[in-house]
């Protein structure tokens, strides 16, 4: 569910908001420029879902996360050495992906809190 709040977040609304385009092909120092995505830039999706998921295993299995930070930091590090993104899209994937956990943890919680502060404010009023 993470995941999937952090892609709808970052591809969804972000790249919808800012047009960035990729980084220049000259800047790229080896032949596999030409196989980029052809959508904007900001943020990394890649990098916003792959730290989505390490930050939910991590609340929940530390020593998971802690392996599964491994595999994130590279994908964040190939998304920059590949041309698709600029090192701040990166950054703003992550910072995505880390706000896409919490809100996906949290919402649960503060939406069973909000429905039950309905249910005995209703039941105090027609007792």
């Amino acid at each position: 569910m993470s995941m999937a709040a952090a892609e709808l977040l970052s591809n969804g609304v972000a790249k919808q908001l800012v047009d960035r385009r990729r980084p220049p092909k000259e800047w790229i120092p080896h032949d596999d420029v030409e196989d980029r995505p052809a959508s904007f830039s900001f943020p990394s999706g890649h990098t916003a879902a792959a730290v989505a998921f390490t930050a939910a295993v991590a609340r929940s299995w530390p020593w998971a996360g802690a392996a599964c930070a491994v595999p994130t930091v590279l994908v964040a590090i190939e998304r920059v050495h590949s041309g698709a993104h600029y090192p701040s899209d990166v950054a703003a994937g992550a910072a995505i992906g880390v706000a896409a956990a919490a809100l996906v943890r949290t919402t649960p919680r503060l939406l069973l809190r909000h429905l039950t502060r309905g249910s005995v404010g209703d039941r105090r009023v027609a007792g």
